[in-house]
Order: structure tokens, then C-alpha cells, then sequence
């Protein structure tokens, strides 16, 4: 089963690089260090889909970055990519393997115990989880998860799971006891005003702070 070995997941939303280059937040961030991106465009069309992850495709290969597109299994297909992201809309896990090939890595974003559980059993290789703390973009589905709910996921799937949402440089330390592979984040890196140095700070944290137990072999 392919497992992804990267502690830092950017996720991407144009709309969050402070009128910036979407491209261009993405390259400052591979140069610091990320090696690992999802294409989360979800307003784009197919066509301009397709181009943008081209060239992101381009960009994440210069760094040998991985990159994942969500939810749209034809566009990681024609681009060739490292694997997608899924949602509860998406569609089954099971049916993506079956398209993509047993080499493609699938993560899956889950938001309490039970539907890790779920996408553990269904086959997926990585999960995502939260939103863990506050994050404006998740406020109108109701308060953050939090760390017990994080934990209480992590007892229930051997999985690498990635927290998510709010996460931020100062946070990081209150992730210490959690068994997580990493974080996933998209605004701490994509609206910071020097993107490539978010990510060395990220990474340094993450290097102290995530029990070696569940990090992965590189950062």
C-alpha cells in the first residue's frame, strides 16, 4: 500500500494568497521546503482545471513534490499526479482505486472517528481530519473539532492521519502528544508574506514536535 512521506500537506485556494500568483506562493513554498501539494480549485471549470494542474505539475516535479488533485479522478489521470484527495461527496474510495491503479496514493477527508473508520476500511492510504482548531472558512459548520476529537480519531485507524484546519506556527507545540503524521494547511502559508519561510519554520516545529513514532522517513 503506497504511504505518503511528507509531514507538511499545502492545500491550495487561490483566493488566500493575498492577490499574489497562485504559482508563484506555490514555487516560495516548494523552495522552503514543502513536498507535498493538493490542487483544491473547486470553482474552476474542467478546462482551466486541467491547465492549472499542468502547471503545477511542472512546478511540484522541479522540486520532486508530490502533487494531488481533489475529487476530480480524470484530471489526475490525464495530468498523471501522485495521487487525489476525497470527500465525503466524492466518489467511493473503492471506485477511485480501481481507476487510478493500486500505485496511486488516495487520501480521504474525514471529519470524526467514524468516517476514518469508514475510509480506513474502504481503502484509503492517508486521512485528513478536522478542522482541529478555528479556522474562518470552516466557521459556518460549527466550532472546530478539537484536540480530544483528533485523538479519539487516531485511536480508531492505523492510518496516517494529517490534522487540519487553523493550524499555524503556534499551534504546532499543542499537537505534541497526538500520534499524527503532520499537518495540512492552507492559509498560514498561502496568505504568509514570506511563503518559503513559513515553511522552514513549519518544518522545524514539526521536526520537534511530532512524536517519532508516526513522522515520516522525510520532511
Amino acid at each position: 500500500m503506497p504511504t505518503p512521506d511528507f509531514a507538511l500537506y499545502l492545500v491550495t485556494d487561490r483566493t488566500q494568497t493575498q492577490g499574489r500568483d497562485l504559482l508563484w506562493v506555490l514555487e516560495q513554498a516548494l523552495d522552503g521546503g514543502a513536498r507535498a501539494v493538493q490542487l483544491r480549485e473547486k470553482d474552476l471549470c474542467g478546462k482551466d482545471l486541467f491547465t492549472l494542474a499542468e502547471k503545477t505539475k511542472l512546478l511540484c516535479d522541479r522540486y520532486n513534490a508530490q502533487l494531488f488533485i481533489n475529487d476530480r479522478i480524470d484530471v489526475a489521470l490525464a495530468i498523471g499526479v501522485a495521487g487525489v484527495q476525497l470527500g465525503k461527496d466524492s466518489i467511493p474510495v473503492d471506485v477511485a482505486r480501481a481507476l487510478l491503479g493500486p500505485n496511486s496514493i488516495i487520501g480521504v477527508s474525514t471529519h470524526s472517528p467514524e468516517e476514518a473508520q469508514k475510509a480506513e476500511q474502504s481503502g484509503a492510504d492517508f486521512l485528513l481530519f478536522g478542522p482541529v482548531f478555528f479556522t474562518p472558512s470552516k466557521a459556518r459548520y460549527g466550532a472546530p473539532q478539537g484536540l480530544a476529537a483528533l485523538q479519539k480519531t487516531l485511536a480508531k485507524t492505523s492510518l496516517p492521519v494529517y490534522a487540519i484546519g487553523g493550524i499555524k506556527a503556534e499551534n504546532v507545540p499543542d499537537l505534541r502528544q497526538a500520534l499524527i503524521r503532520g499537518v495540512a494547511l492552507i492559509s498560514a502559508i498561502l496568505s504568509a508574506a514570506d511563503p518559503g519561510k513559513e515553511v522552514k519554520t513549519l518544518l522545524r516545529l514539526l521536526a520537534r514536535q511530532i512524536v517519532a513514532g508516526n513522522r515520516p522517513t522525510s520532511i
